[in-house]
């Protein structure tokens, strides 16, 4: 063993190659998120698996939910602890997701803390997070709904945000 700090082995051995039985499980899992399988996955994670798994992307279990407008499991994922403002690589949140996506449910649910009129157990998300926000992403679609619901104010949309030609005139954010 070294006397000295300087004369320590390298520490920055690269890292061992998970195993492909590891890798699957972790897919099959993301998988379960896309399709809504909450039976498969919502026993992982109460068997251990982390609530906030990510992906190669940066997309997390309630991001991959929330895009494909499973609300139900995106309630049970806020319940248990998912974080609903974890952008993923491209800087997108899984509420501007669903804005996008137009998935009421999902969006009501995230807005919620997985809960209806305010009353879930989860973080609620805010609407804020991202590029471009779920606000923003409301505007450039002319969801006026969304933008109400997102409880948007004056100066939430940025300059660069395409308004369309809806909103051209009319409520703006």
């Amino acid at each position: 063993m070294p006397s000295h700090p300087q004369e320590q082995t390298d520490v920055h051995q690269p890292t061992p190659p998970l195993p492909q039985e590891t890798i699957d499980f972790a897919q099959r899992m993301f998988n379960a998120a896309r399709t809504g399988d909450s039976t498969l996955l919502l026993a992982a994670i109460d068997a251990g698996l982390p609530v906030n798994l990510t992906n190669d992307q940066g997309n997390t279990l309630l991001m991959l939910a929330s895009y494909t407008g499973h609300a139900p499991l995106v309630s049970a994922l806020l319940a248990r602890g998912a974080d609903p403002d974890r952008l993923n690589d491209r800087a997108q949140s899984p509420l501007a997701g669903a804005v996008f996506k137009g998935f009421d449910d999902v969006v009501k649910a995230l807005v919620n803390g997985g809960g209806g009129e305010g009353k879930g157990k989860g973080k609620k998300a805010d609407p804020r997070k991202g590029s471009p926000t779920a606000i923003e992403a409301a505007h450039m679609f002319g969801r006026k709904d969304y933008l109400e619901l997102l409880g948007a104010r004056e100066g939430d949309v940025g300059v660069g945000v395409p308004t369309p030609p809806s909103m051209v005139g009319g409520e703006k954010a």
